[in-house]
């Protein structure tokens, strides 16, 4: 049993909290690029051009890449032969998200209490989703998540029957009535099947696959790649303000589902699509 301690995970949580809203992941970054190549509205230039000003600025000034640093989300694969000591891993998290905003100079937006909404202080707790794996390692991902994108996001129990047109259908008709809203040029993540948690669940995480990997299974490939493309064609634009490039990818995630269900959830990260992760 390999034993790591709590202040590991704190010490790492703290760093990829101020790691993830200061320094965009470089497959992003490649990706707001070559969307420049394809954007036609002028416009739509300029906007892709500041964005990524903003990105080389963002480390350089110690200014965040967003005034909205998120709601930090935690995905922890956790080794089955990895054993915590020294202390609690959802505590260390916590201290982790604690210490890293506050010593990044990052907002703290949570708020708590239904009537008083009272902010916490120190944008804790995280939301943390936990998974057992194989191993004696751990793997944390951070995934600070502003408002603007999650507010947009939805989820809808098809019937079977709608098939795949339902659900392409539904993902576009996310997107569009987003508009402005999610920051455009938009990450869109797209689970199916399982249950109404599972589906969002999967469409969170698929927000953290590389942009530039398709699907596995050549048929959901050919899925995201139909979505994508009637995406740009809704003409949003970047920032909504008209233009070819209203979605930087779409990324489908399934699971197994009761034969009387369809559920699809749609969950939309912005142009930053920011996230940090690191190995223990």
């Amino acid at each position: 049993m390999r034993k790591l301690t709590a202040a590991q995970v704190e010490d790492t949580v703290a760093r990829l909290c101020i790691e993830a809203n200061y320094q965009l992941h470089p497959e992003v970054q490649q990706a707001l690029a070559d969307s420049l190549q394809r954007e036609e509205a002028p416009l739509g230039r300029e906007i892709l051009r500041r964005i990524q000003e903003n990105i080389i600025l963002a480390p350089k000034t110690g200014i965040p890449l967003c005034q909205d640093t998120g709601q930090t989300v935690v995905f922890i694969e956790l080794g089955q032969e990895a054993q915590i000591v020294e202390g609690d891993l959802t505590e260390a998290i916590n201290a982790g998200v604690r210490r890293g905003y506050q010593r990044g100079y990052l907002r703290c937006s949570m708020v708590e209490g239904l009537y008083t909404r009272q902010n916490t202080g120190d944008n804790t707790p995280a939301i943390i989703h936990y998974e057992i794996v194989p191993g004696d390692q751990l793997k944390l991902v951070v995934v600070p998540k502003g408002a603007g994108s999650e507010n947009m996001s939805a989820l809808r129990m098809l019937n079977p029957s709608d098939g795949i047109e339902g659900i392409q259908q539904f993902v576009v008709e996310v997107v569009d009535r987003a508009g402005a809203n999610p920051c455009p040029p938009v990450v869109v993540g797209v689970g199916i099947g399982g249950t109404m948690e599972k589906a969002a669940l999967l469409a969170k995480k698929a927000l953290l696959r590389p942009l530039n990997q398709p699907n596995s299974e050549r048929e959901i490939a050919t899925l995201e790649k139909a979505i994508l493309d009637q995406i740009n064609n809704l003409g949003i634009g970047p920032q909504g303000l008209g233009g070819r490039v209203s979605a930087l990818a779409v990324l489908i995630e399934t699971f197994p589902t009761h034969m009387a269900c369809l559920p699809v959830a749609v969950n939309l990260n912005c142009h930053c699509a920011r996230h940090k992760e690191a190995v223990l």
